[in-house]
């Protein structure tokens, strides 16, 4: 039987040239892609029926040769802060996550662009996973479509499981999606894009991308860094600094990057100084971010005022540092932790 004839290709998650495509194969008129994509991504609709300014044939066309490609999540959980972590499954039985994250001023979620990740980070339960399978646009755009607070969201970070630049085609294709006029309309400026330093996927983001770009740094030597982040190996720091230096990024885009602070082993001056070496010349902030624990783990949190003395060093060298404030503690919001439950339980 042909694959077309016994599964049917996700609506969700094409572009408009993709939807174009669609439209010249159905034998729709041409300005019927930009009909769907309205439908699909302006007013969220969940069946081709709903698209009433597409004639009932068109409709029947849609209905016969593709399914929607929306997946409801299968669990939720809220924690006392209003975090809400939410559980989606995919491909193959396994899970991922979406956060969401009330604040005063905005509405954040945390996407995921991988089921489990290959990246290996010592400090990062999804890792343990190891890698089950990339997202498609259509799945990394279903965290955002189908949960509770869709029409909420004022600001998207992928910082959830996987390593976004493993799976460039799909996550620069969400992005076009994204901030596209005929699909979500999300200024750039409200989206961040986290990566441990791919270079050839972080190299295509900065040149067709204005988003923001946050690199997971953790310590500014090699050696070290290699230990907490073994796929970073392959692309040394300094060629990390140096592509970031060779792009022009102006005022309007920011890259940050992320520093885990880890008790004894990170969060000293001979590190403080380093990091205003290697940062010199680079228009950048930094986020300190508490370590949680869990199990298997022998790396250890700092303490709070180790901490705040590592941010007023940083800061009295000319880097802006900000302590990123830790939510959903209490319903394992960290990475990796709800999904590897999953995995254990329906493994």
């Amino acid at each position: 039987m042909n694959t077309k004839d016994s599964v049917r290709e996700k609506l969700f998650g094409k572009t408009l040239d993709e939807l174009k495509a669609v439209a010249a194969e159905l034998e729709m008129p041409g300005y019927a892609a930009g009909q769907v994509a309205d439908w699909l991504y302006g007013k969220r609709v969940s069946s081709a029926d709903e698209m009433t300014n597409l004639s009932l044939a068109s409709r029947q066309k849609l209905a016969s040769r593709f399914e929607m490609g929306l997946t409801p999540y299968s669990r939720v959980t809220e924690s006392a802060d209003g975090t809400k972590k939410y559980l989606f499954p995919v491909h193959q039985g396994n899970h991922v996550e979406a956060v969401y994250i009330p604040e005063k001023k905005r509405d954040t979620l945390c996407l995921s662009t991988q089921a489990g990740c290959r990246m290996g980070c010592r400090f990062c339960m999804t890792g343990k996973q190891g890698h089950l399978g990339d997202l498609t646009a259509g799945e990394i755009l279903n965290q955002l479509r189908m949960i509770d607070e869709a029409g909420r969201i004022t600001n998207i970070v992928y910082m959830g499981m996987g390593e976004p630049f493993d799976n460039t085609a799909e996550v620069m294709k969400s992005l076009e999606i994204l901030t596209a006029g005929y699909g979500f309309k999300f200024s750039p400026r409200r989206i961040t894009v986290s990566t441990i330093g791919i270079i050839p996927g972080m190299r295509q983001f900065l040149e067709k991308s204005n988003c923001h770009l946050a690199v997971s740094l953790h310590s500014p030597f090699d050696e070290e860094r290699a230990d907490l982040i073994p796929a970073g190996k392959k692309y040394p720091l300094h060629e990390i600094i140096s592509e970031l230096k060779s792009f022009e990024t102006g005022r309007q885009r920011r890259i940050s990057f992320e520093y885990i602070v880890f008790g004894g082993l990170n969060d000293t001056p001979r590190h403080a100084r380093e990091l205003a070496r290697i940062f010199n010349g680079l228009r950048c902030r930094m986020n300190l971010i508490r370590f949680h624990s869990f199990p298997g783990t022998n790396l250890e949190p700092a303490e709070e005022s180790a901490m705040i003395s590592f941010k007023s060093q940083l800061e009295r060298k000319g880097i802006t540092t900000t302590i990123r404030q830790s939510r959903g503690e209490d319903i394992f919001a960290a990475c990796g932790m709800l999904s590897t439950r999953e995995q254990h339980k329906t493994g």
